[in-house]
């Protein structure tokens, strides 16, 4: 299952997290951009590169010795779509395949990567993957390298949303039931239900 990149967006400002940055928060031990980081780390064969926006400086400390290539958004609070551009510029260029992915999603596993990266060599590989469970969206998105500068083109609204609604000849939906491609930490209360279900998952 070779050649397939990593950009892994954690840019944003944790608004709805109450004070608190989402991604430094605990997760098996670890900062949870930590802990994701590594998941994407276990699966691609490439370059996992991080976008940084908001406290750029605290999220790379919690990274320090990982094996990953940082990119700052200097447009981070412009919004996730700008975050994209950055990883798309910033990424190396040596994959066939990117996965698009979001740094607040800790229930996401290895298994859970692998299990979308085999779909997606199962489909059209020219196109984008997009994991969907009934009518919900979820992430992260696989891209192929050939689309990369067809995403860029549009400088005022960057990014995958925007282009896969535009151009659906383009996309196409891959069934999943996990619920790591569908549950993000946006609130303290995703987060204390997340701690909530992994701390049964301990005593089961």
């Amino acid at each position: 299952m070779g050649s397939f990149g990593a950009i892994i967006l954690a840019a944003g400002l944790s608004r709805r997290m109450e004070a608190r940055n989402k991604l430094l928060l605990p997760v098996n031990g670890k900062p949870m951009i930590r802990h994701v980081v590594e998941t994407y780390l276990a699966v691609v064969d490439k370059q996992v590169c991080l976008v940084t926006g908001f406290e750029a400086d605290k999220i790379e400390a919690a990274l320090a010795g990982l094996p990953i290539h940082c990119v700052h958004n200097a447009e981070y609070e412009a919004g996730q779509p700008f975050s994209v551009r950055a990883g798309l510029l910033g990424a190396a260029d040596d994959a066939l395949n990117y996965l698009i992915g979001l740094g607040d999603q800790p229930q996401l596993t290895s298994d859970d990567l692998r299990a979308l990266i085999a779909a997606h060599l199962a489909a059209d590989v020219q196109k984008i993957s997009i994991p969907y469970k009934n009518s919900t969206r979820g992430n992260p998105i696989i891209m192929p390298a050939t689309l990369r500068t067809q995403l860029l083109a549009d400088q005022a609204n960057p990014g995958c949303g925007k282009f896969t609604r535009a151009n659906p000849e383009l996309a196409q939906p891959i069934p999943m039931t996990q619920p790591g491609f569908f549950n993000d930490i946006d609130t303290p209360a995703a987060f204390a239900a997340f701690e909530q279900m992994t701390s049964q998952r301990g005593m089961a």
